[in-house]
Formats: C-alpha cells, structure tokens, sequence
C-alpha cells in the first residue's frame, strides 16, 4: 500500500518466498552449496534445518531454480501423511500411474521403483523433496529410508531431501532412526542472521523492490538486530510495519519512534514480561519524579507531548491523499438489513448482471459464474484482483457489508448502501473482518479442479493457456494427458504468482490463468502484462 509512495516497483518485505528476494548471506550460500551437493552426490537423504522464518523454504525455491535439466524433482510441502498417502503423492508428484484406488504400500513402491528405473535407464535423475519435514512420523520416515534403498549397481535412485525446523534433528536421534540418520550424505543448520549481514538484508530487499534512496537509516540496524534476533521473516514483517507508520505519517524514511511503535504492534512479549517492563518503568518514573517535577518550575512554555499515532489506525494519521472516510460506518439513513444484499447488488453490476433477492451463489452460476467465499488478507485480493464483499464493522462494532470496487497502493473504493467513495487502505484494514466473497468465471471448458491424470477439453486449455503464456506453441493434441510436464508447468506459474505451488489448477490458480486471457473480467486494478514463464518445464 506504500510502495508508490517510497517509489517502489513491488512490496519489499513481503513474507512470500520469492527467490527473488533472497539475499545469499554466507550462510544461506552454504546452504545452498550442501543442497547442490546433495542433488548431485548419488543417493541418500540431504538436511536443511533452521529455525522458523530462517528461510528455508525460500532457498528451497531458490534450488528448484538451479536443479539440472536432468533432474526430475516432486516437491511434498504438507507431509503430515500415513505411509500410503505420502506414497500416493510421490507417484502424483512424480507422475506415476497406479492402481486407482490402491492402499497397498507394496504397489505403491513397487510402481516408485518400475518408474525409477526407467528413469535412469533415460539418464533421468529423481530428486523428492519434502518440506516441513519436522510433521513426519517415524514411520513415514523410516518408509523414505527403505525407498532409498532402490538402487543399481552403480548408484541410489532416489535422493531425498529433508527440510524442516531444528526438531527434525532431535528426531532423527532416535535409535529406531539410527539407519536413516546414518544415511545422511550432507547437513547443515541455518542460522539468523548477524547484524552486518541484517543491514545488507534490508537493503537488498529494497533495491529489488526499485528503492533509489535509503529508507532505514543505518543508525536503526543494530535495533532492528535486536529487535527481530536475525531472523529474517521478522524482519520482513517488522520493516513492513515501519514503512507503513513512515507513509501514514509522511515521513520520508522510517525514523526511531516509527520502528519503535511499529515493534510494540508486531513483537507480541508475554503478559508477565510485559509487567515486568512496567514495573521498571514505574519505578524509574518514581525515582525521577523529584527531578521531573524541579525541571518543570523551569519550563515557561511547554510543549505538548505528541504521541506517535498507531500504525493500524491509518485513517486517522495523516495521508499523502486526503480521502473520504464517511462511507466506513452504515448511514443512518438505509436499513442496515439490506446492506448484504445491497453490496451483492453492486458485485453483480461489476459483472455486468441483475442481482435478485436470494441465495447470491446460485443466482451466479445460473450466469455462467461461481462464487469463491473465504477469510484472508489484502494481499489475497490482490492477487486475485477481482470486484469482492467484504465483512466490515463499524467503530462501534456493528456489523455491514460493502463492496470493495477499486484497490490501489494507497487507498480502496467502496460501495456502501449505493453510494461509492475512497478509503485509507490503513482504515480499510482496521475495519475489515478478512471475511470476503468473489464471483469469478470458470473457462467455459473446465468444470472444477484439474488435477494430474485427467484427460480431456479442461486439461486442452489449461495446455493452451500455459503455451499462450511462455510464448511457445500449444500442442495441438485432441484429448492430452494431464502428465508430469504439464504439472511441472503449473506449478512454475504458480511460484511465479505467488501461488501455493501444488501442481493442480484449482480456483486460484484458474482466476489467474484466465485473468490473463478474458479482458472483460472485471478488476479491481490495472491489469499488467504478464512475463512470459522461460524455461525446459522441469523444475
């Protein structure tokens, strides 16, 4: 919501793990070098682990980059699964065919190895990586040892790579784990980072995001050291907040009473500390009270104290554009009873569509559309960038609904009770349940989620709009596959949109495939063109 202000291309600190972004500190280096070591060594299990926000899973994506063409790779990032289903999604990830239905561990290992081997009878190299690898049970994990044991003569078949938080360790130290543990080719512990490497931190970040002048001055990095412990998702969050207090109060960098406050709002200390601090407080306000008291017999002409405003409370501090907040509380004047159906009411006439009274999502799919109902933040509006009905309340706590019509870096346009007006995005945040809803229009050809191993119309397109989006030409199959190539495509895009790269196309992944191609969708900012996606399609 800042970022035009500052002169930014895109959000700097956003807590995403965009490759992007990822300042290679030595230690984040090494990382990566045991990671690559690991890929090429020929076999056994790699471990990356760190504490949480260390980074991880950014350099993970960040390997995904640099994995050789003959690399074939499946990617598990929710492993908290039995024995069957993590096999299950090793063959989907992979692109193994199996038995439908089939539970038995023996089949599934079985159609691993058939794969495997013809595989590196290709010259192919499988690498399976399992994030949050701390969520395994040991008797998934004692499974993925007995996976590596698929092997020629000459070398392992399956590399697997375990990244997870330091309690993977510990776990690893069981005796029943002593085999696996013994497996280990390469390990390494990332740490937080140190306070040199926090200054180049913040300022890489702000480079990439298109910064031309310092926005942290280099006095506040020993305190945000301090303050985030080295880790760097919070500093994202921190810095994040303290460019957001800097812009609602049109600073034009973030000062020490704009980082202070922005850490009293992120940095959440236990009641019990909190009391403490209070405690001390009061006590050295007591002990300095004869002192305070003397100063101000001195003082003729006090100034007034200023309190720094909160950071959340955006619509009160003071805004590069003066906006009207009036259209924030339901007026007095309309039936607060109608206002959900005023606000669907104004959804509907972005769709170019009449709304009549009754169940919103059944009128939309008579129309052709569907309705996506969630809780979430701005950034998922964003993303999506589509007209939504959002959950409001009022300063006094009661309840309403408005349209949210227009979405820029500094403020929303609202549809309240038929009367349309701008807002602060620090107020719209403030008032704002998180609870939206959203019509959207499926492709004409697909009929819900397209996952692996479908076959058809819906899986053409998907071909085709992927094809259209890397700038090559589609294939002109009548009824393709949806094989290991096209899940590997998928999920490329989904990494480059910020997506949660699960390799199937479902609502989100379809809104943005079709954002790309239907100009008549209504949105709630310019769309811009798209890169096209480079690269072989294996990740």
């Amino acid at each position: 919501m800042y970022s035009s202000y500052f002169g930014l291309t895109e959000a700097p600190f956003s807590i995403a793990p965009a490759p992007r972004f990822l300042y290679m500190s030595q230690p984040h280096q090494e990382a990566l070098a045991h990671l690559l070591y690991g890929v090429n060594s020929g076999g056994g299990f790699v471990l990356l682990t760190g504490e949480v926000g260390t980074g991880k899973t950014t350099i993970c994506r960040y390997l995904l980059e640099q994995i050789p063409e003959t690399c074939d790779v499946a990617y598990i990032f929710n492993p908290k699964l039995t024995v069957a289903e993590l096999l299950s999604s090793i063959c989907v990830e992979f692109g193994i065919a199996f038995p439908a239905g089939n539970t038995s561990i023996k089949v599934f290992v079985d159609c691993i190895n058939t794969h495997l081997l013809d595989a590196h009878a290709r010259g192919r190299h499988a690498v399976l990586i399992i994030d949050e690898a701390q969520n395994l049970s040991p008797d998934v994990l004692e499974q993925m040892r007995l996976l590596t044991n698929l092997e020629t003569s000459e070398r392992k078949l399956l590399q697997i790579i375990l990244i997870g938080q330091p309690e993977l360790v510990a776990m690893l130290e069981r005796p029943e784990l002593r085999q696996l543990a013994q497996r280990i080719v390469a390990r390494y512990h990332l740490g937080p980072l140190t306070k040199p490497e926090v200054a180049a931190y913040v300022r890489h970040r702000l480079e990439v995001a298109g910064a031309r002048r310092p926005l942290f001055p280099p006095a506040l990095m020993g305190r945000l050291h301090r303050l985030s412990g080295g880790i760097p998702r919070i500093l994202n969050v921190l810095c994040d907040r303290a460019l957001l207090g800097a812009f609602v109060q049109s600073k034009e960098r973030v000062d020490r009473s704009t980082l202070a406050q922005a850490a009293r709002e992120v940095l959440h200390r236990p009641a019990a500390q909190r009391r403490t601090q209070r405690a001390l407080v009061a006590a050295v306000l007591l002990l300095g009270g004869g002192i305070l008291a003397m100063a101000a017999l001195f003082r003729h002409d006090p100034a007034p104290t200023k309190t720094p405003p909160s950071l959340t409370a955006a619509g009160k501090a003071a805004s590069p554009t003066p906006v009207d907040t009036a259209n924030l509380a339901w007026p007095t004047d309309a039936p607060r009873a109608e206002s959900e159906a005023m606000a669907y009411a104004a959804l509907f006439r972005a769709w170019r569509a009449d709304y009549r009274a009754g169940d919103p999502c059944r009128q939309a799919e008579s129309l052709g559309l569907r309705c996506h109902t969630e809780h979430g933040g701005l950034s998922d509006l964003r993303q999506m960038n589509l007209p939504a009905v959002l959950r409001m309340r009022d300063r006094q706590g009661r309840e309403f609904h408005a349209t949210l019509m227009k979405l820029d870096s500094h403020s929303a346009t609202l549809m309240t009770a038929g009367k349309s007006g701008p807002v602060p995005i620090g107020t719209l945040a403030e008032q704002w349940s998180g609870h939206y809803s959203l019509l959207w229009r499926m492709p004409p050809a697909v009929a819900g989620t397209i996952r692996p191993g479908d076959r058809g119309p819906a899986v053409a397109w998907l071909s085709r709009q992927l094809a259209r989006m890397q700038g090559r030409m589609p294939d002109t199959e009548e009824n393709p596959l949806f094989d290991e190539a096209l899940m590997h495509q998928i999920k490329l895009f989904q990494l480059a949109q910020g997506l949660t790269p699960d390799g199937t196309a479902g609502p989100r992944t379809l809104m943005r495939l079709l954002e790309e191609s239907d100009q008549s969708i209504p949105s709630l900012a310019r769309r811009r063109a798209s890169d096209p996606l480079h690269g072989s399609g294996t990740l």
